[in-house]
């Protein structure tokens, strides 16, 4: 167990890198309701980590714990629909009152910034943000949305200070 939580070591140091260039910061939304927020959420589009590249059928997964942590279970399958499933289970610590800024602990002691920047009213979708411009998530609770949807998904990426350019589609087959 030992050995893989040191695997993931140079993950986390990628995500937390060394902000040379301050950033303003990613607006979050007003408020989260964590037990609605808990659950599946398909991965529609990201600006992949090096974990992610090249993943497909992409799943992230909350559940609220007794001591107010979040365990998190990322799945995904390698390559192709049939590769390999590779999984990660950072726990999530809410940083603030509204719960739209979250600290991902994926080794001891570093969290990971994930912010909560935007949430569709009826809890269908979301955008996870990082305030260095660096990764961002889309998701939703089912595995495909429709092309308006992603369109303004990935406008709102744009407005956020994200290259757009840089977003990719998660295939997604169930």
């Amino acid at each position: 167990m030992r050995r893989g939580r040191l695997a993931l070591l140079p993950l986390a140091v990628l995500l937390l890198g060394l902000e040379s260039v301050k950033l303003p910061p990613v607006p979050t939304v007003a408020s989260v309701d964590l037990p609605r927020y808990m659950g599946r959420w398909y991965i529609i589009a990201n600006i992949p980590t090096s974990f992610e590249k090249g993943a497909h059928n992409s799943v992230e997964s909350y559940e609220l714990n007794p001591d107010g942590t979040i365990s998190t279970l990322f799945t995904c399958r390698k390559d192709s629909f049939e590769g390999e499933i590779k999984t990660m289970k950072p726990k999530a610590v809410v940083r603030d009152t509204a719960n739209a800024n979250w600290g991902l602990q994926f080794v001891w002691p570093l969290r990971v910034e994930h912010l909560i920047a935007y949430l569709s009213p009826d809890y269908s979708q979301t955008i996870i943000a990082r305030t260095k411009r660096d990764y961002v998530w889309i998701m939703a609770r089912t595995p495909e949305i429709s092309n308006g949807d992603f369109e303004t998904l990935a406008a709102k990426v744009a407005e956020l200070g994200y290259d757009r350019s840089k977003l990719e589609r998660v295939p997604q087959r169930w």
